[in-house]
């Protein structure tokens, strides 16, 4: 079996905010006449620059076509090669490489007749506990706003949250008091995230400050890459730390300096479920926790996820897969599942990744490049319109 065709397809997904998230989907074909699909989540991040779809697609096929796409382990060492790690949270280069790698791995298990979660060895669990993000507060006013949020979405099964901090402690701080007191025990915010937004000593103020709550840990609460800050921060904190995993130089440095309890590992930020893999390992190895990181994907993207997070025997805190929650619409016929707050596996007799494309809905969202110029939800709504007259 052979890769015949690499095909993107980038489209623009409004949040329930209103902002519009650029995303492409992949889609590898073979001789076969067995099809992969994957997902690249997420472009509207920092840094302000922007793939080239076009080029984009047509470097993929230089690389792609004529390939077995069992060869998973020397294609990522070739993409890594293209697209190398940078020691950078929102690095362009693995959200490609992820969108390839998830692409890879359903079209393997598709021709196998196998669960993608048999293909990486088998499940430790149907389901994982998630929380929905609570995003960071920049005034004091929009903390009415963000507990009537707990509120919806705790009646939808939604009881843990975790919280972005640091811009307006004081906002901060009342909306942790507004949850315990509307909320008591039935709703738990797991975790303070940081985003690197400040230094460790100035995170350090802020979450003996806010500790007075409950939480079950820290996240990113120092300056990217110093990690010698971190381990400060640590020595310092008697809650857990956690940080992301954006490459596995920068996983090494997190284990000489000790500086997380927590491995926070994302495909898409390490650049597919094959370096997930190895950096759950590596966690392992390290004797660290680990949580499934998130940066807002879609149903492939969040599926993906779920399959490899299934693997492993380390994963001992709450997950953040929710990105499906917090759009207007999906791409794919069958969305993402989730109930009391678990994210649910497909069902185990499910081939691949267990998604298919909706193309009336790809054609909806459909955008012409992933630049940075805003795409306007109604022109997305009046061409809705315009499919349905």
């Amino acid at each position: 079996m052979k890769i015949t065709n690499v095909q993107l397809t980038a489209i623009g997904m409004p949040r329930l905010t209103g902002f519009v998230n650029k995303h492409v989907i992949v889609q590898l074909f073979t001789d076969d006449g067995i099809e992969g699909i994957g997902e690249m989540s997420d472009f509207s991040h920092l840094p302000k620059y922007a793939v080239d779809i076009v080029d984009l697609e047509r470097t993929l096929k230089q690389i792609l076509v004529g390939k077995n796409p069992f060869d998973i382990a020397p294609i990522n060492t070739e993409l890594n090669g293209n697209f190398p790690e940078a020691m950078y949270y929102y690095e362009k280069g693995s959200f490609i490489r992820n969108g390839v790698d998830t692409a890879l791995y359903d079209l393997c298990a598709k021709a196998l007749g196998v669960s993608v979660s048999d293909l990486l060895g088998g499940r430790q669990r149907e389901k994982i506990k998630v929380c929905f993000p609570i995003f960071r507060h920049r005034f004091m006013d929009e903390v009415e706003a963000n507990l009537e949020l707990v509120k919806k979405q705790y009646e939808k099964g939604f009881d843990v949250f975790r919280l972005y901090v640091g811009k307006n402690v004081d906002a901060d701080e009342a909306f942790l008091a507004g949850v315990y007191n509307e909320f008591g025990g039935k709703v738990k915010v797991k975790s303070l995230d940081f985003s690197h937004l400040l230094d460790w000593k100035e995170a350090l103020r802020i979450t003996r400050r806010l500790a007075k709550y409950p939480i079950d840990l820290v996240e990113s609460p120092a300056l990217r890459n110093d990690f010698a800050g971190l381990h400060h921060f640590r020595m310092r904190c008697e809650l857990p730390v956690s940080e992301h995993v954006w490459s596995l130089r920068q996983q090494s440095e997190m284990i000489k300096h000790d500086s997380v309890d927590i491995f926070n590992i994302a495909p898409v930020f390490i650049g597919g479920i094959t370096q997930a893999r190895k950096a759950a390992d590596a966690a392992a190895v390290a004797e660290k926790s680990v949580l499934i990181g998130t940066t807002q994907e879609l149903s492939i993207g969040t599926t993906a996820m779920a399959y490899f997070g299934s693997t492993l025997d380390h994963l001992n805190y709450i997950s953040d897969p929710t990105g499906p929650e917090l759009y207007v619409g999906d791409v794919v016929k069958n969305k993402v599942y989730y109930e009391n707050g678990y994210l649910h596996l497909p069902e185990r007799s499910t081939v691949g990744l267990g998604m298919e494309l909706d193309w009336e809905k790809v054609e909806q969202y459909r955008v012409e490049s992933l630049n940075w110029e805003d795409v306007s939800v109604h022109q997305l709504q009046d061409r809705t319109s315009q499919t349905r007259a």
